[in-house]
């Protein structure tokens, strides 16, 4: 007996369908997404899937040395560093509470932290109670977070306006340009940081994932670091297209200040967005992100560096635009100093939404190996290491 044709199409629709469904549940597991790319695997293999032991050089490890209080010999002049509101106190609890189990318990360096109002006794109490170190509260100047007198408030609102157009985020958020500025070339003149040399940032509500047992302000000086970093992005050009063009002004000035041994090309490279390098009228845009830097303020305090962020400051671009001291730093760095003594800290699991630095090590637990963002896929058009691997290097 013939089957009905409609009956027949039912059952070859039922076949495919079952096939289907046996291929999505034994397909092959699609490869992690490579550094920089924008689809599921490219063919760039992110290093952070290699094995990822303690980096190479002279370290210092944990020791009786590094008891809290004046018993802790061992430490040198270096701080963990926070600008937090009274109202981020969750965030900055979450924080310190990853930081100390993963490295400071064992080192116990002070926390100092940073607002522009007084701390409340709740913050100082609560912050106090997730350490062994000692903790500083400090107020910002007023001279140090307040707009500057050679900011101009109508432009200021009508550069908003064209900026919130093009959907720059924090805009229109004064706080927002102050805390730039400020990280950008104030805050290492804090007196409170006048006899430290080393500062490791810490924002609140990031996330540390791996236990780390060397000494890292150690290693920054013994083996001659001047900026530690453990992700590095592409900016919104949107919102610094005149820092180039202000920043080629100010080498034009003073060319001596340019280091030989330079990161120009990682700077300046077109061909891997070149919309950015565009927009940002001839800077790519990379920059590592300052959320967490571990860094020698020698730098920052150096005659070039105070050069170009006086240029930079007397420009209005904090205000005008939205310069972040991501790209101010970063820019800074790529020019002034050797790119050799600029260090990927590969081995620091790390998390500052919505990207990540988790290395392939039995000391990290949290982070899946080798993935950059737990974001929308295109975010990993984002990551600008590739960029920093072929021009610098991986050390």
């Amino acid at each position: 007996m013939a089957i009905a044709r409609p009956v027949r199409a039912l059952a070859l629709a039922a076949m495919v369908m079952w096939c289907f469904f046996i291929w999505q549940l034994f397909k092959p597991t699609a490869s992690p997404m490579g550094p920089g790319g924008s689809g599921l695997s490219t063919k760039e293999r992110d290093p952070n899937l290699d094995p990822t032991g303690e980096p190479e050089g002279i370290l210092t490890h944990a020791s009786g040395e590094y008891a809290p209080g004046p018993a802790g010999t061992a430490r040198i002049d270096a701080t963990l560093l926070a600008l937090v509101r009274n109202e981020e106190l969750d965030g900055m609890l979450q924080a310190m509470r990853d930081l100390e189990r993963t490295w400071n318990h064992k080192f116990n360096y002070p926390w100092t932290f940073f607002n522009d109002v007084p701390f409340s006794e709740e913050f100082k109490k609560k912050t106090q109670a997730e350490t062994k170190a000692e903790c500083k509260y400090e107020i910002i100047p007023k001279e140090h977070w307040e707009v500057p007198s050679w900011i101009n408030n109508d432009l200021f609102v009508e550069s908003t306006k064209i900026l919130k157009e093009q959907k720059v985020q924090y805009a229109d958020k004064v706080s927002y340009h102050q805390m730039c500025r400020w990280n950008s070339g104030l805050f290492y003149k804090h007196p409170a940081l006048a006899n430290m040399q080393y500062y490791w940032r810490v924002e609140p509500n990031v996330h540390f994932f791996c236990d780390v047992d060397y000494d890292v302000f150690r290693y920054m000086q013994d083996n001659n670091k001047t900026y530690g970093f453990t992700i590095n992005l592409y900016d919104s050009p949107e919102s610094i297209p005149t820092l180039w063009p202000e920043t080629e002004k100010f080498l034009a000035e003073h060319p001596e200040h340019v280091h030989e041994n330079n990161a120009m090309n990682w700077l300046t490279d077109k061909s891997r967005r070149p919309s950015h390098n565009e927009k940002a009228n001839g800077y790519s845009t990379c920059h590592f992100w300052s959320n967490f830097e571990i860094a020698d303020m020698s730098f920052w305090r150096s005659k070039p560096y105070e050069d170009y962020f006086n240029h930079l400051d007397r420009a209005g671009g904090f205000y005008y635009e939205r310069w972040g001291d991501a790209p101010v730093h970063s820019i800074a760095l790529g020019l002034f100093e050797d790119k050799n003594r600029i260090h990927w800290f590969r081995d620091i699991g790390y998390q500052h939404i919505p990207f990540f630095n988790c290395p392939n090590s039995p000391k990290c637990k949290g982070c899946v190996t080798g993935r950059f963002t737990d974001g929308e896929s295109w975010l990993n058009r984002e990551d600008c290491r590739p960029n920093w691997f072929k021009f610098v290097g991986m050390g």
